[in-house]
């Protein structure tokens, strides 16, 4: 997956936001013929999707289900490092026989059966064994066995179909169809006739359906499926889709949108059908474009480059589609028939220029009359955000994994989420499928907003990351499902498999026992500079900045509340404001948690400003300069800024001594601005300042539970003057 986009800082891109990004989601019209970018002056879009996913505060909680064996790419030498992974396991299924036991491929040849509770695996078929020959899984990502798919009525007809790829000159047999100058290898979809549909080994028949030729190393024929939400009788009973991707040339060929070949498209075929031209399957007569001179029948929707994965919604029965960009664009399409995603004249909703010859200017808005087109935009996406210091060559590591709309029972908070991630970093993204919304003839068309997800190991109770649990930066992050609806992740990186058991809030630790409220008065708190503070009508006023004092570096001015007892778990609301003018860019007030001395404590920095260390996150202070420990902070941006005016804002902290977890929400909202997991600070009282600005507090209310008090505590509340 080749991932690009420019470096810009973002002080410099947000004036985008109001020109390029809002002409990026006019109105799309029906399918219609495609149009290159127009000359002129367009100036390039550096950060095309500005928003970064919003931290949900949801966790998923996984436990480790399988670990499959070890394999290699073969035939070999592999050329390609990447391939290089404990092994290649790519999709997990479950065999539609009523047994139960889920299917897994490794692409380096091995289709495994394993119990329902992931016990007894063993080989059920071996790809490369039954073509040895020819099969090719030694250079490039999709190569070796891609995909099974299983017969909805498997269980009695005992029919599944494969993937797998082959070199060309390997073989004597010739493509159905190919892309000129043909160099790279042969993707074939083969139909399999088991003799016992419940054996534990596949033994019986097989046959070729139809055979690929690409120009490329990479995308190949990637997932093929059966609807799994039409029933006997419904038009689509029995049809495969086949996502065939560009080979990897598709930007300078444009075979994407040449209806004439596969390449960059989404098939429909009827597999027991004869009337293709190879009379191996059939062409459904309802799919979009039978008829049309220079059209392939088999075609269901055009303009791909990499149609990673699809699935379908088993509720409303919408289909989406997730596609890894080129640029800077990975993106998730509610797929229909006669749909034209644009590749390669846009990426995303954006124009691609093909013709560009700065490697960092190839993303522009689209222009005024886009309607003409008829491209259909995705509904939701996220872009690349790659390093400062990126050149637009190489490769940022970003590539779009598609999961499923959840509709389980075990997992709370999920009903309805559409789950995807991230192939490389293993980032676990949703969106709401009532925010993923097609725009209607004459309306605009806008993105669902994204979500993040974290990770939680089921056995230790710890919040990890999916690099930590496959012990690798790159964990080449998939997604399974069983008959269930319950969902499954897996990572080449060691061959593992978990299954998601349950979900968990962040910083949902128990935080009654003792409540403070109405202790505004100052014999309640502990300023640094006492005459640099009132306290009256209800508010903590800071009335003169801060300056910095000798020591670590740590906020200037605050004041420590002294009634009550210092917390463990404590949940800090209150309503702040900042009383420096809106022009001095390096506004901010902290709320202070954990504080055992002016040395140790942690604190929530709000400010207007994200674009600096110090500035809008999560420190802790331990007897040396302040570190920034918050999961939204890149090393360019931090979460976006939580207060930009002069009004009074509403904020909630809530910080856990016992995993170390801590939250701030702004403004009522259920997701949390900011997140942390750090062991320090410890037990500790709570506070009020800023470093070099003024402000101040009102309407105080902490609850928690004692750092000195053992075991249950009782419910008491103090109250000052």
């Amino acid at each position: 997956m080749t991932s690009h986009v420019r470096p810009r800082k973002r002080s410099l891109l947000v004036p985008l936001l109001t020109g390029a990004l809002l002409a990026a989601f006019l109105t799309v019209a029906p399918a219609g013929a495609a149009e290159a970018p127009t000359e002129g002056a367009t100036a390039a879009v550096t950060d095309p999707i500005p928003e970064k996913p919003t931290t949900s505060g949801l966790g998923l909680e996984v436990k480790e289900f399988a670990q499959l064996p070890k394999s290699e790419p073969l035939p070999g030498p592999v050329e390609d490092d990447r391939l290089v992974r404990y092994n290649r396991i790519n999709y997990l299924s479950q065999f539609p026989d009523g047994s139960g036991r889920l299917a897994v491929a490794d692409q380096n040849g091995t289709l495994y059966s394993l119990n329902k509770d992931g016990s007894g695996q063993h080989p059920y078929l071996d790809l490369y064994k039954e073509f040895s020959s020819a099969f090719y899984a030694s250079r490039g990502l999709g190569t070796g066995f891609g995909y099974v798919a299983f017969d909805p009525d498997f269980r009695h007809n005992g029919r599944f179909y494969t993937v797998h790829t082959e070199k060309p000159e390997l073989t004597d047999k010739k493509p159905d169809f190919e892309q000129p100058s043909p160099s790279g290898f042969l993707g074939i979809v083969t139909e399999w006739t088991a003799d016992d549909p419940s054996a534990s080994t596949f033994s019986g028949t097989h046959r070729e359906i139809l055979r690929i030729g690409f120009n490329g190393q990479v995308h190949g024929v990637q997932q093929i499926d059966f609807n799994p939400t039409a029933k006997p009788g419904d038009e689509d009973y029995g049809l495969l889709y086949i996502a065939v991707g560009d080979g990897g040339k598709g930007s300078t060929t444009g075979d994407p949108q040449n209806r004439a070949i596969p390449h960059g498209k989404l098939l429909r075929i009827d597999p027991r059908g004869d009337n293709s031209a190879n009379g191996e399957y059939g062409i459904p007569p309802t799919n979009p474009f039978v008829g049309e001179p220079g059209t392939l029948g088999e075609i269901y929707a055009i303009g791909m480059r990499d149609p990673h994965r699809f699935s379908w919604d088993p509720r409303s029965h919408r289909m989406f589609l997730s596609h890894v960009g080129e640029h800077a664009i990975e993106s998730v399409y509610e797929v229909k028939a006669g749909d034209n995603y644009g590749w390669s004249e846009r990426e995303g909703a954006f124009v691609f220029d093909k013709k560009a010859t700065d490697p960092c200017a190839k993303i522009l808005p689209l222009p005024a009359d886009d309607a003409k087109n008829g491209y259909t935009y995705p509904v939701a996406a996220y872009d690349h955000d790659p390093p400062a210091d990126w050149d637009c060559k190489s490769d940022v590591g970003r590539g779009i994994s598609g999961g499923y709309v959840y509709r389980g029972h075990e997992l709370r908070g999920l009903q309805g989420k559409y789950l995807f991630g991230d192939i490389v970093d293993g980032r676990l993204l949703y969106t709401d499928t009532d925010d993923m919304r097609r725009a209607k003839p004459g309306a605009e068309q806008r993105l669902a907003r994204t979500y993040s997800l974290m990770v939680y190991d089921a056995t230790s109770g710890k919040r990890v990351s999916m690099q930590e649990l496959a012990g690798d930066k790159r964990v080449d992050l998939r997604f399974g499902q069983d008959a269930d609806g319950e969902l499954y992740l897996l990572s080449k990186a060691n061959g593992k498999i978990w299954k998601v058991t349950g979900t968990r809030r962040f910083a949902s630790c128990d935080t009654h026992g003792t409540t403070l409220t109405n202790v505004m008065g100052a014999e309640n708190w502990a300023p640094i500079t006492p005459s640099k503070w009132q306290f009256t009508n209800g508010q903590a006023i800071m009335t003169e900045p801060g300056v910095s004092r000798p020591g670590p570096r740590r906020p200037f001015e605050y004041a420590v509340l002294t009634a009550g007892p210092a917390f463990r778990n404590v949940r800090i609301d209150a309503q702040v404001r900042i009383d420096t003018p809106v022009d001095v860019d390096n506004r901010d007030v902290i709320l202070v948690f954990g504080h055992e001395s002016d040395t140790k404590f942690g604190y929530a920095h709000l400010s207007q400003d994200n674009t600096i260390y110090p500035h809008n996150g999560i420190f802790t202070v331990d007897d040396a300069d302040r570190l920034r420990v918050e999961d939204q902070w890149d090393g360019a941006t931090g979460a976006p800024p939580a207060i930009s005016d002069a009004a009074w804002h509403d904020v909630t902290v809530v910080r856990c001594g016992e995993t170390g977890e801590t939250a701030v929400y702004v403004d009522g909202s259920r997701y949390p601005l900011m997140t942390a997991v750090s062991a320090r600070p410890g037990d500790g009282r709570i506070g009020f300042g800023s470093f070099d600005n003024v402000g101040r507090l009102r309407d105080l209310k902490v609850s928690g539970s004692a750092a000195s008090r053992q075991g249950p505590m009782s419910s008491d509340t103090i109250a000052g003057q």
